[in-house]
């Protein structure tokens, strides 16, 4: 081959091929997914979207939740608005004053007797304390570990968790197309929709102010934002939005954290 500049393309091409092919994963060829799951990003902010709740932004940036509706000055029952900016700096959010030019006092007028006449107060009103619904989909009885976390589906771990930059942040299950999707712990629904990229059908459960847990690629979703749930509790159907194939991408967040769901999982 005498051109080298041929010889040097082709060798670059076969160059890549083969990187390729080194770069398969052990588990079978899965693809790995870039989740847009990143470090805590601590500058700039963010603009809410419809759909967004306080507990979805704060799971895509990497935030525990508390502490950015600290930063933010949102409190109970920490609702937020499209439209609204959300800043991820050590900026402390501005509070804007109106101004207004002083009027003068008004001219006093002569004080005129007024005779009081005792009117009863009206007795208290008296309102029954506001109870999150409790989710109706069926509940399995689940083995559950010392920690309280119990499996949310059956089936082999195909991807495992990674804490190196944009790699998995939880587990990947395999199963079938429908298989139920279950409750990992006891908690309430604070987010369930597909405005997370590379999530599909995300599920997102608040068990306390320390844990949240997520459950991505669902082919449908059972349960709504607000709702009570059970460890064991069916919140959605396996699917393969958001993937290559037909799985349950789970994640277990402390303190905004990703953690290792084999390390709370009960022993297979």
């Amino acid at each position: 081959m005498r051109n080298p500049s041929i010889r040097s393309v082709l060798i670059t091409v076969l160059a890549s091929a083969f990187l390729a092919g080194c770069a398969s994963s052990p588990t079978g060829g899965v693809q790995v997914v870039d989740r847009n799951n990143r470090d805590r990003v601590t500058s700039g902010h963010y603009i809410v979207q419809r759909g967004d709740t306080l507990w979805s932004i704060a799971f895509r940036f990497g935030w525990d939740w508390k502490e950015l509706a600290q930063r933010n000055g949102i409190g109970p029952p920490h609702v937020i608005y499209p439209g609204q900016r959300i800043r991820f700096d050590g900026s402390a959010p501005r509070t804007v004053v109106s101004s207004r030019p002083a009027s003068p006092p008004p001219t006093p007028r002569p004080a005129t007797p007024v005779v009081a006449t005792p009117v009863p107060a009206p007795p208290p009103i008296v309102r029954a304390p506001q109870v999150p619904p409790q989710a109706t989909t069926p509940t399995k009885p689940v083995a559950r570990s010392a920690s309280g976390w119990a499996w949310p589906a059956k089936g082999q771990i195909i991807g495992r968790f990674s804490s190196n930059g944009s790699l998995n942040k939880g587990i990947d299950i395999a199963g079938e197309l429908g298989q139920p999707v279950l409750a990992a712990s006891d908690g309430a629904v604070v987010y369930a929709g597909s405005g997370l990229r590379g999530y599909g059908e995300l599920v997102i459960i608040k068990h306390s102010d320390t844990y949240v847990s997520a459950y991505g690629h669902n082919r449908r979703l059972l349960v709504q934002e607000g709702q009570q749930v059970k460890a064991g509790q069916t919140i959605a159907e396996m699917g393969s939005t958001g993937t290559d194939r037909v799985k349950l991408h789970f994640e277990i967040r402390r303190q905004g954290k990703p953690v290792d769901p084999l390390q709370y999982l009960p022993k297979p």
